[in-house]
């Protein structure tokens, strides 16, 4: 007895297909998540190594020190290194000293009140959320 399996393999085909491409898009933004998050570190970090060559408080380099956590350079000119961010992210830094021999002074940048957007709201019926970072923020030790 031998049955028609004609076109079985189509049919399994299309029912698997939009699991296998929203396990794809899943996978593809968790990994967008994860090199957004991962320039932004490095933007703050350069931000904190480039405040702590400089004077506490000096206006000037603070707008520098937020322009190279959002663009990526000091001018403050192309695209910003994530969707959505803005120099309004970046709070005012803070310098601070502990101990008393020697004595450490500090500086801590961060980025703040950053969400990651997906490239897609809904797929297949499925809401894909935005990701709220948690603040992003760098202290390096200051040399003046």
């Amino acid at each position: 007895m031998k049955k028609n399996q004609k076109g079985v393999a189509i049919v399994e085909f299309a029912l698997i297909l939009p699991f296998l491409l929203v396990l794809t898009f899943i996978t593809t933004e968790f990994g967008r998540a994860i090199w957004e998050y991962n320039s932004l570190t490095k933007s703050v970090r350069d931000s904190a190594r480039y405040l702590s060559l400089q004077t506490p408080g000096n206006a000037a380099a603070i707008a520098k020190a937020r322009n190279l956590a959002v663009y990526g350079n000091l001018s403050g000119t192309g695209t910003p290194l994530a969707r959505g961010l803005s120099t309004s992210n970046v709070p005012d830094p803070t310098w601070q000293t502990a101990g008393t021999n020697p004595v450490i002074n500090t500086v801590t940048i961060s980025i703040t009140g950053y969400t990651f957007n997906s490239m897609l709201a809904t797929a297949f019926g499925l809401t894909f959320g935005d990701i709220g970072f948690a603040d992003i923020r760098a202290t390096m030790r200051s040399y003046l």
